[in-house]
């Protein structure tokens, strides 16, 4: 389901399983986190591009693998560790959002460097929708990323935000037709330059008990709505 290939200085990882509008389960998540992490020996792209394959960016946590989960606060830090590893990944990181990205998809997109739209791409945190939240991070990065305002906005209303409300708010940089031509401008750059360039803007201390917190709310919360889930899954 994690594809990644490498274009010049360009390395790719794509969610491909369209067919889930690139849902991710948590054989997913594991392979994603590896796909991003620092490999034991050899050189790394200095720009490294995440895109989904077919007609959505991502839709998040896979609903099935949701409803069926004997240890939320496990999985919450599972993907937790997926939005680190893409953060503190020591290529720049750019998030291509084309079509849907909701709950755990527009947690990933927080996590990269850039985050570029195209003028389908739509952002969404429908987890109040199940009586849950996103927590893979979201509650620490969409407060940094939007503000106070913006943030609580969206998460607990779960609205839809096009494009250009993303842009308004701060979610995305940039609306283009091509966001690989964003990577491909950022690659251009000297590679040691993008790699302290992100070291310092990186440089932050410490989210690590807020994220704790954030897995162990969502595992109250999945409990506490589990049929919810289930029927929402159903439909």
């Amino acid at each position: 389901m994690i594809r990644t290939r490498t274009d010049g200085d360009v390395r790719v990882v794509t969610l491909d399983r369209p067919e889930a509008r690139n849902a991710l389960r948590p054989a997913d998540l594991t392979a994603l986190r590896e796909a991003f992490e620092p490999p034991a020996a050899g050189p790394r792209a200095p720009v490294t591009y995440l895109r989904g394959a077919g007609d959505a960016f991502c839709a998040g946590a896979d609903l099935d693998a949701v409803a069926a989960l004997d240890d939320p606060e496990t999985f919450a830090r599972r993907g937790q560790r997926v939005a680190a590893a893409i953060e503190d990944s020591p290529s720049a990181v750019v998030c291509g959002v084309d079509g849907p990205a909701r709950g755990g998809g527009v947690e990933l997109a927080l996590a990269a460097d850039v985050r570029v739209a195209t003028p389908r791409a739509t952002f969404a945190e429908p987890g109040v929708s199940l009586g849950l939240f996103g927590a893979w991070g979201g509650t620490v990065r969409l407060l940094r990323v939007m503000g106070e305002g913006e943030a609580l906005d969206v998460a607990l209303s779960g609205r839809v935000l096009d494009a250009e409300a993303a842009l308004r708010t701060g979610l995305v940089s940039r609306v283009v037709d091509d966001p690989r031509s964003v990577a491909d401008e950022i690659a251009a750059g000297e590679a040691d330059a993008l790699a302290a360039i992100k070291r310092r803007l990186r440089d932050r201390r410490d989210d690590g008990a807020q994220e704790r917190a954030e897995a162990a709310a969502f595992a109250d919360l999945h409990d506490a709505h589990a049929d919810e889930i289930a029927r929402q899954r159903e439909r």
